[in-house]
């Protein structure tokens, strides 16, 4: 067996391409989204969808033209798509019309492989069928479309190899309307989705309590699989596995992205799948068997958010735009850009099963994965949260044999490493740990 590595001595990040992007984001660009989007003055689904001033209407032919321009100063580089569909229910009494807008960036070696950032457009007020009355939806979320849009903006100038997906969703507070057509969208093209960011309330830093936390951005991510069969959910009571969805690593491995590409945040990994009894439109990609993770701020204003515009008792309510921190919100989108350019230069994550039962050594084997130029076969101890030790193989092995490491104290997985070193999500050597759906 070759020397074991440490964590922290494995170059398990890179710099980004040419003419960073990470520092290309603008806290300008920022601040003039999410201004355009406020005024539009209510975005709510079932507002208007032909007047042009006002509604959720003009806000998405607002969105779809910002990437058209983007895509024209990057010489056609951004395919726009409109996905859309009729949808009704509890919050929707009667049909109505949901459109997303996607603009898509092809890989130029392996475009069958995605990694999408979304975020939704729709705003509202306390009444959730309330489409009439002012809601500017600042934080929630102008805040995550405009980190999208940006996101466009910066990484449209390079080249990768895998495709990514610039989207921006319709009809979450109505019920992830949004997000559950995307994840139909997709699905159709028949793309293999590396990972989802889903960014919902990324702009602010004072809680309603008052509170500020402009150091920590929080990422959930779900435990035990949502597309998991019963024979899965069994085979993980036995073996293991309930910590290492491909969820809970993309969650890890933006952990360590922060530390090492150095955007000014701290992740704080939240061993949810969202907020507690609450929900957003990665909920739809990780039913359809789609690694997701949320990212949102530190700590929300509940005052602001949800809420009609109004004063009582000398207190503010409603989600405006002097509330935003658009300091925080540049970090959270260099977050999100040194994410999105990492993987998509890095290979897909290779799917592994481990075995070693009464044995004292443990066997890993691999499937390949294009563009992988070595793996890198890594473990932990059951109980600790990143992985501690690695051993590097070449793009030839598809199998490895761990000579006294047992595998009861252990869990383990691989990760594929691309010709100039750029390194993807580690994925866990457990029932359920590939980064492809269960049941496709």
């Amino acid at each position: 067996m070759k020397a074991l590595f440490t964590l922290a001595a494995m170059p398990l990040l890179t710099a980004a391409a040419s003419g960073d992007p990470v520092e290309a984001v603008s806290e300008r660009e920022l601040r003039a989204g999410v201004e355009r989007l406020v005024g539009f003055g209510t975005r709510h689904t079932l507002s208007s969808q032909t007047d042009a001033r006002r509604g959720i209407g003009a806000a998405r032919r607002w969105a779809e033209a910002r990437f058209r321009r983007i895509s024209k100063d990057c010489r056609g580089c951004l395919q726009i798509a409109l996905p859309e569909k009729m949808v009704s229910g509890d919050r929707i009494p009667a049909p109505v019309r949901l459109v997303d807008v996607v603009a898509i960036q092809r890989g130029t070696e392996r475009p069958g492989e995605v990694v999408i950032i979304q975020g939704h457009i729709d705003s509202r007020a306390s009444g959730a069928m309330d489409a009439e009355s002012d809601a500017p939806g600042a934080n929630d979320n102008a805040s995550g479309t405009a980190a999208v849009i940006e996101a466009a903006r910066v990484l449209s100038k390079q080249r990768y190899p895998s495709t990514i997906v610039y989207a921006v969703l319709s009809g979450e507070e109505q019920g992830l309307y949004g997000g559950a057509l995307l994840a139909e969208w997709v699905k159709a093209q028949g793309w293999t989705v590396k990972a989802v960011l889903n960014n919902d309330i990324i702009g602010g830093s004072r809680g309603s309590d008052g509170k500020v936390d402009d150091a920590t951005v929080r990422v959930f991510s779900e435990g035990p699989r949502a597309d998991a069969t019963p024979e899965i959910t069994a085979n993980q009571r036995r073996r293991g596995g309930e910590n290492d969805s491909p969820s809970r690593n993309l969650s890890r491995f933006v952990d360590v992205l922060a530390d090492r590409a150095k955007v000014g945040l701290d992740v704080r990994q939240i061993w949810r799948t969202d907020r507690f009894g609450r929900g957003g439109d990665h909920l739809p990609m990780l039913a359809a068997g789609i690694p997701a993770i949320r990212l949102s701020v530190g700590i929300e204003d509940y005052d602001h958010q949800h809420q009609d515009l109004r004063t009582e008792n000398g207190r503010k309510y409603g989600d405006t735009i002097d509330e935003m921190d658009f300091a925080y919100l540049a970090r959270v989108t260099r977050l999100n850009v040194a994410a999105l350019d990492h993987l998509a230069r890095a290979p897909m994550p290779p799917a592994s099963t481990v075995e070693g039962a009464v044995k004292p050594d443990t066997t890993l084997a691999w499937t390949a994965v294009p563009g992988a130029a070595k793996y890198i076969v890594r473990w932990r101890e059951t109980d600790a949260n990143q992985w501690r030790h690695a051993v590097e193989l070449p793009g030839t092995a598809t199998g490895h044999v761990l000579t006294g490491v047992r595998v009861d104290d252990w869990v383990f997985g691989v990760s594929s490493v691309s010709g100039e070193g750029v390194e993807s999500p580690v994925a866990s050597a457990v029932p359920g740990g590939a980064f492809a759906p269960i049941n496709p």
